[in-house]
């Protein structure tokens, strides 16, 4: 469903992917983990069109879609949840949801989805009314989760779901993301610091160290891969 092929980014002189390749196949939950400063979630932004890539291409269900701005990519059916979660802070629960919506003008369908964010996060039915500024950090990771799915989309981009949030509130969001792909047969590219976790969670996974992509294997096999232990996994 995305396909990268030797994507090249920089900052200014400073080269930050070094002709990456990945495939995510469609329906598939896959996995992009490495250090710090590796290049994560700069991939997810040259692929949201969020920043540019000066050489490769970005191919979404066989469309060459390298460069084109977000706001091209939402109506494709392609979702950026990025880190830090970027909720609207002044607005409530439900108008948060609802902006995630904004393009969608099948009334019923998106009450549907507001429905299915409150069955599987159901504390944000609980805070439905709350400014979503007031949320914990968790919360504030289930809204923004939810805020993307309500805009039906086909392909969800993760990038660090579990960061700063409580552990039990990481193990409630990790099930919520498996249970979006299983139901919902969602394509999931998921970029995680909490490596065991995420590989948990997924099919596939790719090592990126220093913007080059380093070990790509099935998630089992990089969990028990030596090398991926010791510099991840903490073993």
């Amino acid at each position: 469903m995305l396909e990268l092929t030797q994507l090249e980014v920089s900052y200014g002189s400073i080269k930050a992917l070094h002709g990456v390749s990945l495939r995510v196949p469609e329906k598939s939950i896959v996995t992009l983990i490495g250090a710090n400063g590796a290049g994560k979630s700069t991939t997810l932004r040259a692929v949201s069109g969020l920043i540019k890539a000066r050489s490769g291409s970005v191919r979404y269900n066989g469309e060459d879609i390298t460069n084109l701005p977000a706001h091209e990519l939402v109506p494709r059916g392609l979702c950026h949840v990025p880190e830090g979660r970027m909720v609207f802070a002044n607005l409530t629960v439900k108008e948060n949801l609802q902006m995630g919506a904004y393009l969608r003008h099948d009334k019923k369908g998106v009450a549907e989805d507001l429905d299915y964010s409150f069955q599987i996060f159901p504390r944000l039915k609980e805070r439905i009314s709350q400014p979503a500024g007031t949320l914990s950090g968790g919360e504030q990771q289930m809204l923004a989760i939810a805020r993307a799915l309500m805009s039906k989309p086909r392909f969800l981009m993760l990038d660090e779901p579990s960061l700063g949030i409580a552990p039990i509130l990481v193990r409630a969001i990790f099930n919520q993301i498996v249970a979006i792909n299983k139901e919902r047969g969602l394509t999931i590219l998921l970029v995680e610091q909490n490596a065991n976790l995420a590989l948990a969670i997924s099919h596939y996974g790719y090592v990126l160290e220093t913007g080059r992509i380093l070990l790509e294997n099935d998630a089992a096999s990089l969990r028990e891969n030596p090398q991926v232990k010791e510099a991840y996994l903490g073993h």
